[in-house]
């Protein structure tokens, strides 16, 4: 049975985080003389207002928490805190629209970064930072939902691969969860932080510097320019912004385990080998495109394939170019690396390394199974042997993804979306990517999408946010079923 209590009482203490978060926002508006400063009282205020009804209701709620509890905990908190983020947007008059407000939102709390905005350079820069804290939170939400809250559940089907994948499932860093949260706080932050610092050596201000940091971090994508990070035109910044964003899509489990000086576990990881090897592949052989079809330079052909390699296989979505004026064979292999992601336990989305490692291996087990049909072939990731019960989950996970991409391609072409641009936004979203194909690319906003097509995005972009099982659990009659 579902413990509605403290659920209510846990989304009313998310509220209230939510709160303050505005409330901060208003200083910013408030330091930067912006018009904005109300909208941010008012959102806080009517945060702090839900929030201590839902506490309240839930005060004498019982301390147990369920899988089912947790799993409705996780797809609530993303459409509540993206239901209340938008009242800024809509209260200021910036983004009068409901459904562009939300899907703004749901693009920064999902840290996918596709924008309906034509002119970012025109909001007030209290505005401007909630667009990217929304990102930063995000994407902490998700790395802890992954690591750290899914263990408690002892996590079985929804997002297991993470927890089978990742190092701390076999070889926890520290036994308590609590410890192991308080480390991943400190690399995120320092991350973040050392990222601000080194924009600010390359002429970036410290505002747009601590914005792009937050939008690095979580593999989220939004800038303060129209243009992107191209808007700077500084090949420093774009291989800083490279460099994070690759550290950014590695498991933050192993990027703990370097800090703790298991430098071993670190560099033997099957999953960082296969996302590292993929990254310098790709690379090369889009340089290589660019450097005889485009007219660049070796270094700027190098420069532009790395930085939008590492920016679309994190799923971060930041351009200093657009690749649809690259020849068709690159911005199709490009398609691919938006499907593919990067570590699990990372703030990245798409389909993971992990997964993709996995089935590599079943293929070619198959076809030893072919020729040895006795022959006992188990997948061993990190010397471990994977289960038949997680691979089936695996391959079911990737069926769905597929089969998503397909239905709603077809829905948004039965909306009045072109083909290409249908496909595109479809696997942008499910990935939490960004950009997009066709007039969707790196170069345009998404505001001339039909208004119901942008509402079964904002749903796509929560279901890649959450690993698809998540969500589409809740629409399942078993959920609710009463035990």
């Amino acid at each position: 049975m579902i413990n509605s209590k403290i659920i209510l009482r846990i989304i009313g203490f998310l509220l209230h985080i939510e709160a303050a978060m505005l409330l901060f926002c208003s200083l910013i508006s408030l330091i930067y003389k912006g018009d904005d400063f109300m909208s941010f009282i008012y959102s806080a205020c009517a945060c702090i207002g839900v929030g201590s009804i839902c506490f309240l209701i839930g005060r004498k709620a019982k301390p147990h928490l369920s899988r089912r509890d947790g799993y409705l905990i996780v797809s609530v908190a993303w459409l509540v805190f993206s239901a209340f983020g938008m009242l800024p947007f809509i209260i200021s008059g910036y983004i009068p629209s409901v459904t562009n407000a939300f899907f703004e939102t749901m693009s920064g709390f999902s840290s996918t970064g596709a924008t309906i905005l034509d002119n970012i350079e025109s909001l007030p820069n209290g505005l401007l930072f909630w667009r990217s804290m929304t990102q930063w939170i995000g994407g902490l939400g998700i790395v802890f939902f992954t690591i750290a809250v899914l263990p408690i559940f002892g996590v079985g089907g929804v997002q297991v691969f993470a927890a089978e994948a990742s190092a701390m499932a076999h070889d926890k860093v520290y036994p308590r969860i609590g410890v192991t949260a308080k480390w991943i706080w400190s690399i995120y932050i320092g991350l973040t932080g050392g990222l601000a610092i080194l924009l600010m050596f390359g002429g970036m201000s410290l505002f747009d510097a601590v914005c792009h940091a937050f939008t690095t971090t979580s593999t989220g994508g939004f800038s303060t320019k129209q243009d992107s990070i191209a808007y700077f035109n500084s090949p420093y910044i774009e291989y800083v912004i490279t460099i994070f964003m690759f550290l950014s899509g590695i498991n933050f489990s192993l990027l703990l385990f370097a800090l703790t000086g298991r430098f071993k576990k670190f560099f033997k990881n099957a999953e960082l080998k296969w996302f590292f090897i993929s990254v310098v592949i790709l690379t090369v052989f889009i340089a290589t495109g660019l450097y005889w079809t485009m007219d660049m330079s070796g270094e700027t052909a190098f420069r532009k394939s790395v930085f939008q390699v590492v920016s679309l296989h994190t799923s971060t979505g930041f351009a200093t170019a657009n690749y649809m004026t690259w020849p068709s064979l690159l911005w199709g292999l490009i398609t691919v690396i938006m499907l593919m992601g990067a570590c699990a336990g990372s703030t990245t989305g798409g389909i993971k390394c992990i997964r993709l490692l996995i089935v590599s291996k079943l293929t070619r087990n198959e076809f030893k199974h072919i020729t040895h049909p006795n022959a006992v072939l188990p997948v061993r990731v990190n010397n471990q042997v994977i289960s038949p019960s997680l691979r089936s989950t695996i391959l079911a996970f990737l069926f769905l993804y597929a089969f998503i991409i397909i239905v709603s391609t077809l829905t948004l072409m039965g909306l009045g979306m072109e083909m290409i641009e249908s496909l595109g936004c479809s696997i942008s979203s499910l990935g939490n990517m960004g950009p997009s194909l066709g007039k969707y690319g790196p170069d345009n906003s998404w505001s001339t999408i039909p208004t119901a097509a942008k509402w079964v995005l904002s749903f796509l972009m929560l279901m890649g946010r959450l690993e698809i099982f998540t969500v589409l659990l809740l629409f399942t009659g078993n959920f609710w079923k009463k035990i």
